[in-house]
């Protein structure tokens, strides 16, 4: 019988690639916090300026909110 070209490897204790546990320096944690922070005050600050503004822009632009569809 021939012997094939495939040879099966050992596992040597390396785990599966992608399930490695990630380790988090200071600096990356930091720039994600912030990143998020960001993100909820942009949020935030465009609802607020939709309330304020909003009712205006829509009598100035249609004539109101009841005539816009």
């Amino acid at each position: 019988m021939p012997k094939s070209n495939y040879r099966a490897r050992q596992s040597e204790g390396e785990p599966m690639a992608g399930l490695e546990i990630p380790t988090w320096d200071p600096e990356t944690a930091l720039l994600i916090g912030v990143i998020l922070f960001e993100a909820f005050v942009l949020y935030a600050g465009y609802g607020g300026l939709e309330r304020l503004v909003g009712p205006y822009l829509m009598d100035l632009v249609v004539g109101g909110e009841s005539s816009a569809r």
